[in-house]
């Protein structure tokens, strides 16, 4: 990570904390993934050595800027989907001025509607960060694009784990996924396709 890439970070990280402390509406909070858990996935992005990244759940880029940075090297493309007009400006101009807006497409757009038009066994990493009671729904296109090995990474396993535990059972009851809960940040389920 470069000082550029790290300054960029450490900005917004301090910004997404001071805008979202006086908010009691969390649709108007960025709500950020925390460091630990965006270096957890940006570590997993290059250690499957992923070429295809799907972030469902832009906000500002924050956590982008991390995968960005880890399929820059990777020789990857990150695609990232925000619904929020607002936040995707917000976002391309961060991912700019970090350095890695070039390593990324940022989608202006509906998750559901993004992941149902992906082709088949084409991702090598999905990112979920994004309204947690539509994951259920998800489920169908999340196993039909995921490549064999593919990773999938869910944001507030921990911290929201009454939103995530319909999808966490559904996941764990999968016999073709390897599914773990790491107690990083707000908590991060993983879940690998073996087959």
């Amino acid at each position: 990570m470069d000082d550029q890439l790290a300054h960029v970070l450490d900005d917004l990280h301090r910004e997404g904390r001071a805008h979202d402390g006086p908010l009691a509406d969390r649709l108007l909070r960025l709500r950020n993934m925390t460091p630990d858990a965006a270096r957890l996935i940006a570590t997993l992005i290059r250690a499957r050595h992923a070429s295809s990244v799907l972030e469902i759940g832009t906000s500002n880029g924050y956590s982008a800027i991390w995968f960005a940075d880890a399929v820059r090297d990777t020789g990857g493309r990150l695609t990232t989907v925000e619904i929020d007009g607002a936040r995707v400006a917000a976002a391309r101009a961060n991912l700019e001025r970090a350095g890695v807006g070039g390593h990324v497409d940022v989608v202006h757009g509906d998750g559901a509607e993004v992941l149902a038009g992906t082709p088949d066994a084409t991702v090598d990493l999905v990112v979920l960060d994004a309204e947690r009671p539509a994951y259920v729904d998800y489920w169908p296109h999340l196993r039909r694009i995921l490549k064999p090995y593919g990773v999938l990474a869910v944001d507030n396993a921990s911290s929201h784990r009454e939103q995530v535990a319909a999808f966490h059972e559904l996941l764990t009851t999968e016999q073709e996924f390897a599914v773990a809960l790491h107690e990083v940040g707000d908590g991060v389920l993983t879940g690998v396709r073996l087959r």
